[in-house]
């Protein structure tokens, strides 16, 4: 498949996905050597799930075949760029490339608007709109201290 044909089935997903209630106006591939390894839509309403973005589906399937974590040597088309939440899962999964067609501001424009939470993450923690509130901080640091220590330990 090309380039175009890639993006033209993340957007058809994203269009699909509108008109049958599923979920909101979002499509995301994954792709492995001009393969389609996985391909989901917004499943955030028909599954009372927040995190259920066409991306994060889409990664979390593309993981499950290809038996990994790490999604390095493949892309990512999705229908819009992605969000906060999205790009962190990206980046995580060590995905070569983005591929986006709509903008954030087109997302914005439609009623998903993620700026503010690119302005939250900036903002000192006392001063975000959701309280965070940091305590036993001893007691937390000994699982990283028994990771250190572990000698068979995976990376990511």
């Amino acid at each position: 498949m090309l380039d175009s044909e890639f993006m033209q089935r993340a957007i058809a997903l994203a269009l699909e996905n509108v008109q049958s209630g599923l979920g909101g106006p979002f499509g995301a591939l994954v792709v492995k050597d001009r393969k389609v390894i996985a391909e989901a839509a917004n499943q955030v309403t028909s599954t009372d799930d927040p995190t259920a973005h066409a991306e994060m589906l889409a990664i979390r399937e593309a993981c499950k075949k290809l038996g990994t974590f790490q999604l390095a040597g493949c892309e990512i088309y999705a229908s819009c760029e992605p969000c906060p939440m999205c790009l962190g899962a990206i980046y995580w999964s060590r995905l070569d490339r983005i591929y986006f067609a709509a903008s954030a501001a087109d997302a914005a424009k439609a009623g998903f608007d993620d700026s503010f939470i690119y302005h939250e993450i900036s903002k000192p923690r006392a001063q975000r709109k959701i309280p965070m509130v940091q305590w036993m901080r001893e007691e937390a640091r000994k699982p990283f201290h028994a990771w250190e220590q572990k000698p068979d330990k995976i990376s990511y």
